[in-house]
């Protein structure tokens, strides 16, 4: 049986009549950067440990059937974002359930589904990711659009197009992103040339304003990187609002607490993120995202059983650093966390988890791109080179295995760091 038409029925086995022995399970929620990652690194693990098949099952659990390349959902054309996890879990041997966990009770060891579903564990690795936050804006649900997942990003796509088949007016062609971190800048970099690309032939000019309440674009990036961000800013005719905040939208258009009012068939929202609301169900401390602290190990700091990786956990990157919710973290994250989950069922010793190292780079469009290493974000390459780099992740060193092949699988899922890109 295929495993994406498993039924979650199949995970409410308890032990038999006679009380044998039932099958060890091991469940990821999740099935993005960190939780892809946890299962196929666990898979790894139990061929490592010659565990005998059938003593251990490992099943992802995701509401949806897919690996979406997230990082992406900017660009324009995501056809290579959305990955089947047949072509991941299957030849691994993982099982995967398509729900939407809604509970965890960790002193039972179960999780619920919003179907009202249970499936019992023995090991869990939470890694369900981070949502976008949307405050209570007026207007915000109504009439705003993100690129924070992949149907998100496509139907801010099917919008466009509409609009550019439609009258053509100058609020049509005209785009306002709100929040100047990573994401809103590699969006609002990216929208002009989508916009002229729509728009052409058209009497209107494509306009892309970028808004944030601080007083400077990519306030996270560094007094390093913040000229090289603005000078592509200007390169790529984006304007530029700050220290304002959003004071309401509608389908005309936003309005800012400056009492600017800017007309604009499209608002694409990209101001904060926070951790799955799952974490809130562990009886664990939180930080102000909403991340559960883990140990070196990625077990949940009290919770027995549970490990957590990616944008759900907070953990020590090095001696005076915590991992930012990226998948520069989350990959890695994953693969300890499948290989520690397996070797704390087992007694096994388990691999403390560290990065020394810390890069960001961000997409300008047809800027180019910047690269900075430390955190403190010093500029080593920009322009067409860093555009190279960024390429290289974005379309290969982020992407798993696409062959089918069990071996290829595992060799990726090993816990070894890449080398800085």
């Amino acid at each position: 049986m295929d495993a994406l038409d498993r039924p979650l029925s199949q995970c409410d086995v308890g032990p038999d009549a006679s009380g044998a022995d039932r099958l060890t399970r091991v469940l990821v929620i999740g099935s993005g950067f960190a939780g892809l990652w946890a299962a196929l690194g666990a898979a790894r693990r139990l061929d490592q440990l010659a565990v005998p098949a059938g003593t251990v099952e490992i099943t992802v659990l995701s509401d949806k059937p897919f690996h979406d390349i997230r990082v992406r959902n900017y660009e324009a054309d995501l056809r290579a974002c959305r990955i089947p996890l047949a072509d991941l879990l299957d030849p691994a041997g993982v099982v995967h359930v398509t729900a939407n966990v809604t509970g965890i009770d960790a002193p039972a060891r179960e999780v619920t589904t919003s179907s009202g579903q249970t499936c019992r564990y023995d090991r869990l690795v939470l890694a369900a990711g981070s949502r976008l936050v949307k405050p209570d804006v007026p207007g915000l649900r109504e009439f705003g659009f993100d690129v924070d997942t992949y149907d998100g990003a496509m139907r801010l796509q099917c919008h466009l197009k509409k609009l550019a088949n439609g009258p053509a007016t100058g609020a049509a062609a005209t785009v306002v992103v709100v929040g100047a971190g990573l994401t809103g800048i590699e969006t609002a970099c990216e929208m002009p040339s989508r916009l002229r690309a729509l728009f052409v032939g058209s009497s209107v000019a494509p306009r892309v304003v970028l808004v944030d309440h601080n007083p400077f674009v990519g306030s996270d990036m560094g007094g390093s990187a913040r000229p090289v961000i603005e000078q592509a800013l200007a390169d790529n005719r984006v304007e530029t609002r700050t220290a304002v905040s959003v004071a309401a939208i509608s389908a005309a258009g936003i309005s800012l607490s400056s009492g600017e009012h800017l007309a604009a068939a499209t608002v694409v929202w990209c101001a904060g993120m926070r951790a799955n609301s799952l974490t809130g169900q562990l009886p664990a401390t939180r930080d102000r995202l909403g991340r559960v602290g883990v140990d070196d190990y990625l077990r949940v700091v009290g919770v027995p059983a549970v490990f957590a990786a990616g944008d759900v956990a907070v953990a020590a990157v090095d001696d005076e650093h915590m991992s930012v919710m990226s998948c520069q973290h989350g990959r890695p994250m994953g693969r300890y966390a499948g290989y520690n989950v397996i070797s704390d069922l087992f007694g096994e010793p388990l691999l403390a988890f560290r990065i020394p190292w810390y890069v960001t780079v961000l997409d300008l469009g047809p800027a180019g791109a910047v690269y900075t290493e430390g955190w403190d974000r010093e500029v080593v390459s920009r322009g067409a080179e860093a555009k190279a780099t960024k390429q290289t992740i974005n379309t290969r060193r982020i992407y798993p295995p696409l062959t089918r092949d069990r071996a290829d699988l595992l060799a990726a899922a090993a816990p070894e760091l890449q080398a800085q890109p």
